[in-house]
């Protein structure tokens, strides 16, 4: 595949690059972890100011008329250094249904804000019995009057704790796992009835349990049209998916990298352990595991914007398998060159190991992502 950037392209992810390594080095991200927000909002701002948050929305929705690649190539750097800002639950998830769905006043009062920096959102979405079926939702929004009552339980809501807005998805018809029936809300992060519980996730970054104990919203904030959201949904899902393995490609860089600068330097037996064959063998899988792993996550993030939902769905859920099985490898190998120092919360390379591991369970792991991928139509016409 011949992937060129534009001219556009590059200077923004040197943009970002430099910002990562001037502004926020892993230090920062070490000593947001144990802040109540987790992330520093002059930061978010600042990407506001640099266009990053807009630059794959539409021009007449307030953004920059770019694609998901653009997302993409920033996501890719802002994981070589764990920066923990809301990039893909706020700009990809819940941001890209309120631009795909949402109405001019909905586009002006949520996604406009969040476009220049000054509020963050989240997606609502997972709840405890529903693992990665989007269709199980027992949440229920019922109407009454003019008004929705929201009422239910929400759980693994990446920036739940932070968000200004949440994106909600209830059911306001059928029963649970039917596919119709489902719809979104726009809800306030402090609106009444709605508790926010911090969850601390094992990559030291903050998600929430999000319950909506009688949590009222007008009909103004339905997103889209009543009882039709699936496909909006997993069309986001998708999205998230593809950022996941992008994130990811920048922190399993940084374990290839720092690997082999350790093996380079770390010295037994009178010589450099990099010295030694079997080493060199085990550098060479990890590179090659990488680049498998970057050159998936490319096709993921061009196909994001396929019409064609299938087209789609293969190879998200190729990046996704390959980010799991390849990237185990790079991780693997990491730790085990490194020795035990590397699970020590001092050292940065469990910081990444850790990120990876997350990313490689959201939005399905590989497990869900093969037998996915097998249900497709393509696949099995080649079966057959």
């Amino acid at each position: 595949m011949n992937f060129e950037l534009t001219e556009e392209q590059t200077m923004m992810a040197d943009a970002v690059k430099k910002f990562v390594v001037n502004a926020s080095p892993v230090t920062r991200f070490r000593a947001l972890r144990g802040t109540e927000v987790g992330w520093d909002r002059k930061a978010w701002a600042t990407m506001g100011e640099q266009g990053w948050l807009a630059v794959a929305f539409p021009e007449a929705h307030g953004g920059y008329g770019g694609g998901f690649i653009d997302n993409a190539l920033i996501l890719e750097q802002l994981g070589h250094s764990l920066v923990p800002e809301p990039y893909i639950p706020s700009v990809v998830l819940a941001g890209g249904l309120i631009s795909r769905l949402g109405n001019t006043a909905q586009i002006e009062t949520f996604l406009a804000p969040m476009l220049e920096g000054r509020t963050s959102l989240a997606l609502a979405y997972a709840e405890k019995q529903s693992r990665y079926d989007l269709a199980d939702c027992e949440t229920t929004a019922t109407k009454s009057g003019g008004s929705y009552v929201l009422r239910g339980t929400k759980v693994w809501v990446l920036n739940g704790h932070a968000a200004d807005a949440i994106v909600v998805v209830a059911r306001t018809s059928g029963a649970s796992r039917d596919r119709g029936g489902l719809s979104l809300f726009l809800v306030d992060g402090d609106a009444p009835g709605l508790r926010r519980l911090r969850v601390h996730g094992m990559d030291g970054q903050s998600t929430a349990l999000l319950e909506f104990a009688g949590v009222e919203v007008g009909a103004d904030r339905l997103l889209g049209n009543e009882g039709s959201a699936l496909e909006a949904l997993e069309w986001a899902i998708d999205r998230g998916a593809a950022a996941a393995c992008a994130e990811a490609q920048g922190q399993l860089s940084e374990l290839f990298t720092r690997t082999i600068d350790y093996i380079k330097q770390r010295r037994q037996f009178g010589r450099p352990i990099g010295a030694f064959q079997v080493l060199q063998h085990r550098a060479a899988d990890m590179f090659a595991e990488v680049e498998l792993c970057k050159g998936m996550m490319i096709l993921a993030a061009l196909q994001v914007e396929n019409a064609d939902a299938d087209t789609r769905k293969a190879a998200i859920s190729s990046a996704k398998v390959q980010l799991q099985t390849g990237g185990w490898l790079v991780q693997e190998s990491a730790v085990q060159l490194f020795g035990g120092i590397a699970i020590t919360d001092e050292q940065d390379i469990g910081l990444f190991f850790k990120r990876v591991r997350v990313l490689q369970g959201l939005f399905g792991d590989a497990d869900y992502h093969v037998d996915r991928y097998q249900s497709l139509p393509s696949f099995e016409g080649e079966a057959a």
